[in-house]
């Protein structure tokens, strides 16, 4: 009984080991089954060429379904006032900027006098272009 009993934990030992080499052979197989990254990085090196043409499409339609299409609606009356006021308002911006220009060395000079006058400053000398 004892030599049986001594087989049977010899023939258990090597029935364990078998499993636990099994058990890690199975692993390695589906952790190589799961890993999704790699298998993309390889699928991307031997075939870019569908790759790139899906991705181009995939970016087009995100582009065209994020982009919102808004609604305008116009009234023929109401949009001729916001143009003519808006024509308006740009003139006579670039009337202003036209006149700040030109009036621009006269300004300057009777401001800096002004200004040292009330500082107590003595006048600067005209400068010679």
């Amino acid at each position: 009984m004892a030599r049986n009993s001594q087989r049977n934990s010899v023939e258990l030992r090597k029935e364990i080991a078998r499993s636990r080499i099994q058990v890690a052979r199975d692993f390695r197989g589906l952790r190589n089954e799961l890993d999704f990254p790699r298998k993309i990085r390889r699928s991307v090196s031997r075939n870019p060429v569908p790759w790139v043409v899906s991705a181009a499409a995939v970016v087009a339609l995100v582009v065209m379904f994020a982009t919102r299409k808004k609604k305008v609606y116009v009234n023929g009356k109401a949009a001729e006032k916001p143009k003519s006021r808006l024509l308006q308002a740009g003139f006579v911006l670039g009337a202003l900027k036209i006149a700040a220009n030109v009036l621009k060395p006269v300004v300057l000079p009777f401001l800096e006098k002004k200004f040292d006058e009330l500082t107590g400053r003595p006048a600067r000398p005209k400068r010679r272009f």
